[in-house]
């Protein structure tokens, strides 16, 4: 192995990253150091390096929280892992464990929870570490490429959709079809759901149709809410994958009554406070939950659906050297499905 490693490299805020080469880090007990092969770009490594967050991310920073490798070399006590296996990494890169969130299976929301790419250096890299604990086994014969959204943009729809309530048969919508939305309709679908799609866009409106959506909302062109009601009734429950605080103050419109809205996509900056009604909420005993990333048993089960078929990101690749002209893109809205750094071999 090399001593050292290529990885794109934040070191402040708001400016674009460096490709600089750094020593490769050791596995300490309960990591793994892994050889990475892809690593996804979410919209969330974005809001990461302009610092639209609180608190701002660790600096030095290397981000990246999608990733697909395989284990290098493991720390001591790891048992789960052996050098050649291939590893998921996600957003969440550790939780205590203790507190009363970890022990209620609500790991997502521990207050000393720690954050691949955001708080631990990320898979922006040819390696990384990783706490063994909350990775994920990858099975063999699935694309590294196609498997990596689903660390992150595929365990979050996933564990939205769970958290909104709806049941087989019964009517989700998806606002916004980027990223994680495209990955959204598939898991609704997979789930049995029926699914209505919502966007400002054609072209993601017509790719959630290729992927069984059967009602498909333009927002620019009709209110959303009218417009679901009378295809379906109002739906049973949605889901908020978009980054535009208008698809946020919409999304209580498009519920039947007692339905569930679960909110995912996090607009930051000067977004990040919308208006509703209360009216809406309280007499159609609506309910609106957050949602963030997903549980240890969560990635597990967004795996195993994706390794058998049901689930497949929509993927471009590019090299780890075009990060700085992804992320220009995102910002212009230019990227249909997921942009996948294909940084190792296979």
């Amino acid at each position: 192995m090399a001593d050292t490693m290529k990885a794109a490299v934040l070191r402040a805020i708001g400016e674009p990253l460096r490709i600089e080469n750094l020593p490769i880090p050791v596995a300490k007990a309960g990591e793994v150091l892994i050889k990475v092969e892809a690593c996804g770009v979410c919209h969330s490594d974005l809001h990461a390096i302009e610092g639209d967050w609180t608190p701002l991310p660790n600096l030095s920073l290397i981000p990246g929280h999608e990733v697909v490798g395989t284990v290098a070399a493991t720390g001591a006590g790891v048992t789960h892992f052996k050098a050649g296996d291939r590893i998921g990494v996600p957003w969440m890169y550790s939780a205590c464990g203790h507190c009363e969130y970890c022990l209620s299976g609500m790991e997502t929301i521990c207050l000393k929870a720690e954050a691949t790419g955001y708080t631990k250096p990320g898979g922006y890299a040819e390696y990384m570490i990783a706490d063994a604990g909350f990775c994920g086994h990858i099975p063999s014969g699935v694309d590294s490429h196609e498997l990596a959204p689903i660390l992150c943009a595929g365990v979050t729809t996933y564990r939205g959709l769970k958290r909104t309530g709806a049941r087989p048969g019964q009517w989700l919508t998806v606002l916004g079809i980027g990223g994680l939305g495209h990955i959204a309709v598939q898991y609704a679908k997979a789930m049995g759901l029926r699914v209505a799609a919502v966007d400002i866009s054609a072209e993601k409106l017509a790719l959630a149709k290729s992927y069984g959506a059967e009602v498909l909302v333009d927002a620019s062109k009709v209110d959303p809410g009218a417009a679901i009601k009378e295809a379906t009734g109002g739906s049973h429950g949605a889901i908020v994958t978009a980054v535009s605080a208008k698809a946020f103050e919409q999304s209580v419109g498009v519920l039947r009554n007692g339905g569930t809205v679960c909110w995912i996509g996090l607009p930051g900056g000067k977004q990040d406070e919308i208006r509703l009604s209360i009216a809406a909420i309280v007499n159609g005993e609506a309910s609106v939950r957050g949602s963030n990333v997903g549980t240890r048993q969560d990635l597990q089960e967004a795996i195993d659906f994706a390794a058998n078929g049901l689930v497949r990101a929509k993927i471009e690749k590019q090299p780890l050297d075009a990060i700085n002209d992804v992320f220009a893109r995102m910002k212009k809205g230019q990227i249909s499905g997921r942009v996948v750094l294909a940084i190792g071999s296979p």
